[in-house]
């Protein structure tokens, strides 16, 4: 039986290497890599892992950024390992997910392995992730941008538009660009709607940022957005997006 890969995120050093000593003990198990929430997900894209052990707090990407960069359905087996938190904690129990509360003990610890390699053998999807996320925010607050070296993470608020780029899209952020490998109708889905519009098959536009409205011929317009960019909003999608303006929901 090959062994399982996991991997461990967590911002404390020593944390990590608590975890990882734990696994270490299990001859099942081969401890993949452990890193902080920053490199997690290019960490998992890279090695696919079987098991994640998550921490939940962390200050710049913290575990559920992590699974929302990556994607409910493409996540491994999780545990979340969490220090008092009462939301967390209650949302965990409601939707039946297993969780670590710092500090734990071996038998506490050995408990959660054993139900995580059970459901990674089983190789079934677990829909409690996805419930759990969208309960949490059902809309995407901070996007995750691979970079050379590191992963970015761009505040949705701060995009002033997004381009389509083939399979990919490209967020424009104060004058910068960051390719990002979701589609334009991903972002659509997942970003905030009242905050953020489709104004044509290849742009989405943060409302905040539109400041006139050009019209052009056969009922397109052009969008003028703060920081002087002009975006084309076309005839099939201008009444949703001006009623985006009237019916209060702004």
């Amino acid at each position: 039986m090959r062994k399982l890969r996991a991997i461990v995120v967590d911002d404390e050093p020593l944390a990590r290497d608590t975890v990882r000593l734990l696994l270490e003990r299990d001859p099942e198990i081969e401890v993949a890599a452990e890193c902080s929430g920053v490199d997690a997900v290019a960490a998992i894209q890279r090695l696919s892992p079987d098991l994640l052990f998550l921490d939940v707090q962390m200050p710049e990407v913290d575990g559920f950024d992590v699974l929302e960069a990556v994607g409910a359905g493409r996540v491994p087996a999780i545990v979340f390992v969490t220090a008092y938190d009462e939301y967390a904690l209650r949302a965990f129990d409601v939707h039946a997910i297993d969780y670590l509360l710092k500090p734990f003990d071996d038998a506490r610890f050995g408990l959660a392995l054993s139900r995580a390699k059970e459901r990674a053998r089983s190789g079934r999807q677990d829909g409690k992730i996805a419930a759990l996320l969208h309960e949490r925010a059902p809309y995407q607050r901070r996007l995750l941008v691979p970079a050379r070296d590191r992963i970015l993470v761009v505040d949705a608020d701060d995009v002033d538009w997004i381009e389509a780029s083939d399979y990919y899209s490209t967020l424009h952020v104060g004058g910068r660009t960051h390719l990002l490998r979701q589609t334009l109708a991903d972002l659509e889905r997942r970003l905030d709607p009242a905050r953020f519009a489709r104004v044509h098959r290849s742009a989405i536009v943060n409302l905040e940022r539109v400041r006139e409205i050009h019209p052009l011929l056969r009922g397109d317009c052009a969008l003028l957005l703060a920081d002087g960019t002009r975006v084309r909003l076309s005839r099939t999608h201008r009444e949703p997006f001006e009623r985006l303006f009237t019916t209060g929901r702004r």
